[in-house]
C-alpha cells in the first residue's frame, strides 16, 4: 500500500494497520465481546515520512518501509479512522521492533 496510501505523515511519523484482536483462542475457545480489549501491539507499516532532521540540518532516514511487520508501544500513538477502518500513526521511536518472517 504504502505510496497509495491516503495519509502521507509527516517527519518521522508511521502509519500502522494494527492486528485484528483474535476472537478465539488457539484452544478454540470464542472470547465474548466482554472479555479484554486491550489494544493491540502489532500491526502492519503502511506509509513511512521521510524522516526526522537531526541537529546538523540532515535528514535521517527511516528504519521501517511500508510493509514491515512491527510492534509498538502499547499505549502510543494516535487512533484515527477511514472508512470505518481503524489506523494509528505514531513516531518511529515508539516502534520497538520488527518482525521477522
Amino acid at each position: 500500500m504504502g505510496t497509495d496510501f491516503r495519509i502521507r505523515p509527516l517527519a518521522d511519523r508511521v502509519v500502522v494497520k494494527p492486528v485484528e484482536r483474535e476472537e478465539k483462542t488457539k484452544g478454540g475457545i470464542y472470547l465474548p465481546d466482554t472479555a479484554s480489549k486491550e489494544r493491540p501491539m502489532e500491526g502492519t507499516v503502511l506509509a513511512v515520512g521521510e524522516g526526522r532532521i537531526d541537529d546538523n540540518g540532515k535528514r535521517v532516514p527511516m528504519n521501517v518501509k511500508p510493509g514491515d511487520r512491527v510492534i509498538f508501544a502499547k499505549y502510543s500513538g494516535t487512533e484515527f479512522k477511514i472508512d470505518d477502518v481503524e489506523y494509528l500513526i505514531l513516531s518511529e521511536k515508539d516502534i520497538l521492533g520488527i518482525i521477522q518472517e
